[in-house]
């Protein structure tokens, strides 16, 4: 893992928050099987962390919470990034023995495990192969594919057992549904200041700092879905890390400039986009 995207200059997501139905359900899922710690805890909202520290994933319980809705904008995945190859291959045999359904894929840049939480909040797990490996086309977009992973040699790949996130995991990306995909690319370039990498059907790819995607945006769900209640099972927001103060004021100006509502929270500005979906800006 190439810490220089997920630190100064680059924009990156910083943690995200989901609504699941059953608090206690749900931690036991995401402690046994993913391997996060609990960071803090009371009756409805647990904060889990890879490295005792640093907030990744809040899970909430609403007290009128409902299943997640379908054909609705809201989150596709978020992705946890582990920092090797040997890393994913601990998680993999760890994941077959606790017999939980998966899903994977060799994206060229990454290879990636597919895993949805018992709300059927979708997750993925993730390494990066190095980025000196990554192909640009002279256009500024960088080569991704959907194939079939080397489950056999990913296994071959460690001898260490699965102990949990590894401390240095972060939150990769994170890839939603939307419901205008121009609306969206005007928000997340011209608003946020992220760029365009990589496009396919129905979906586009963006990033600061050269790296392969923070966010990915679909309108896999039909174009003009309807957004979920604020009680739904799925993501409440994500969090944006700015490198300083400047660069958010400069995001902050943009975007009211667009007719775009920020509003100033304890420690972080919120926001959402045109679905929707709600972001915190924060301060590295």
């Amino acid at each position: 893992m190439e810490k220089k995207f997920f630190e100064k200059p680059a924009i990156f997501v910083g943690e995200l928050s989901i609504n699941v139905i059953n608090l206690h359900k749900s931690l036991a899922f995401y402690q046994a099987a993913i391997g996060f710690q609990v960071l803090e805890q009371t009756d409805r909202k647990a904060v889990l962390t890879a490295d005792g520290k640093t907030p990744l994933l809040t899970l909430e319980q609403p007290g009128n919470v409902v299943p997640k809705e379908e054909r609705t904008s809201g989150l596709y995945h978020f992705a946890i990034l582990l920092p090797t190859r040997a890393d994913l291959s601990a998680f993999l045999k760890h994941i077959i023995n606790s017999k939980v359904r998966l899903g994977a894929s060799d994206h060229t840049v990454s290879e990636a495990l597919y895993l949805s939480d018992p709300d059927g909040n979708g997750i993925e797990v993730y390494h990066d192969r190095p980025s000196s490996e990554w192909t640009w086309s002279e256009g500024g977009e960088v080569a991704m594919a959907t194939d079939p992973l080397d489950g056999d040699g990913l296994l071959a790949e460690s001898n260490h057992e699965w102990d949990g996130l590894p401390k240095d995991t972060v939150m990769g990306h994170i890839h939603l549904h939307v419901q205008d995909l121009e609306k969206t690319n005007d928000f997340y370039t011209n608003g946020l200041g992220f760029t365009v990498v990589t496009k396919y059907p129905g979906a586009l790819f963006t990033s600061t700092g050269g790296y392969h995607h923070h966010i990915g945006l679909n309108v896999w769900n039909g174009i003009g879905a309807r957004t979920p209640a604020k009680n739904s099972v799925g993501l409440n927001w994500y969090s944006l890390v700015f490198p300083n103060e400047a660069t958010r004021k400069q995001v902050i100006a943009r975007l009211e400039q667009m007719g775009v509502s920020v509003v100033k929270g304890q420690d972080y500005y919120s926001t959402e986009d045109p679905s929707g979906n709600g972001i915190q800006l924060r301060v590295n």
